[in-house]
C-alpha cells in the first residue's frame, strides 16, 4: 500500500520511535499517547483490520500478541497489568487501516473503555 502510514513506517520512509522489531512485526511509540506506556505493534505485511489478519494469517496475529507481551515486559508493566486493544473499523476508532495492537499501561484503566 503506497499511501498507508504504517507501511511507510515499516519501510523506513516515515520515522517512528521503534521499541521492538521481530521478523513479522514492528513496535513503536504512539504519537498521541493515552497512557504512560502506549506502544503500537503492527505487522510488516499490510492487513486492514485484525479480523482480516486473523482470517489470512493466524500465526502472524499470534506473533503480534507475543510481541505486545514482550513490550509490556520491557516497559515494566507486565506484572501490574496492561491493555491490548485492536480497534476494528471507523466507528470503533480505527483511523489507520493497517492492523495495529495498542499496548497501554502504566496507569489504572477504567471500564467500560469508551
Amino acid at each position: 500500500m503506497t499511501d498507508c502510514l504504517f507501511c511507510k513506517i515499516v519501510s523506513g520512509d516515515v520515522p517512528a520511535k521503534v521499541v521492538r522489531e521481530s521478523a513479522g512485526t514492528v513496535a513503536f511509540r504512539d504519537i498521541n499517547p493515552q497512557a504512560p506506556t502506549h506502544v503500537l505493534v503492527i505487522p510488516r505485511a499490510h492487513h486492514a483490520t485484525v479480523g482480516d489478519l486473523a482470517a489470512a494469517d493466524a500465526e502472524l496475529l499470534a506473533e503480534i500478541v507475543r510481541e505486545a507481551r514482550q513490550v509490556a515486559v520491557d516497559e515494566g508493566i507486565a506484572d501490574t497489568g496492561y491493555r491490548l486493544v485492536f480497534n476494528t473499523g471507523a466507528q470503533a476508532g480505527q483511523t489507520v487501516f493497517h492492523v495495529h495492537g495498542h499496548v497501554l499501561g502504566g496507569r489504572g484503566m477504567n471500564w467500560p473503555p469508551g
